[in-house]
């Protein structure tokens, strides 16, 4: 069964693409600060809410690559893929890697909020608002992508 972009609801195109334009907004922002070296706007710097610590902390890298750069490259491939355009585009493969790049995004944002709760004993409003866009995302793509995938059964069968 080849997907279409029938059995994609309206909701989920725009819902996923503006999570996707607010996730690409928030990792820029984050980029931003880590190469200007800026303090967030609005962000303190004591008490829980601490993101200079988290964002200058040895768990904002990756294999030596600093994780705000991770987000943008994801967010860069996720608005494109959760486009209108993307989502008119009937290649099966895209509907894996949507799902896929999603999915592998939350596995990596759990790590990073054990490493702001339990290591850094600090958290980061910025970054957690990407965390929750990304659990979002996760959450639409889950509701629609069985059907996007041919994971569902025609009741027919």
């Amino acid at each position: 069964m080849s997907p279409t972009t029938a059995e994609v609801p309206r909701w989920a195109v725009v819902v996923t693409f503006i999570l996707s334009l607010i996730g690409l907004a928030l990792s820029i922002y984050l980029t931003y600060a880590h190469f200007t070296g800026k303090a967030l706007t609005g962000c303190p710097t004591t008490g829980l809410v601490n993101c200079t610590l988290v964002t200058t902390s040895a768990q904002s890298r990756f294999l030596g690559v600093p994780v705000a750069i991770l987000g943008l490259a994801t967010y860069l491939v996720l608005t494109a893929l959760n486009s209108p355009w993307g989502w008119r585009a009937t290649f099966y493969w895209l509907h894996v890697a949507r799902f896929a790049i999603a999915a592998g995004s939350m596995a990596f944002v759990l790590w990073l909020v054990y490493a702001e709760i339990i290591i850094l004993s600090h958290v980061c409003e910025y970054c957690t608002g990407v965390h929750v866009v990304t659990f979002a995302l996760l959450v639409v793509l889950t509701l629609v992508s069985p059907a996007q995938l041919g994971w569902t059964r025609s009741r027919a069968q």
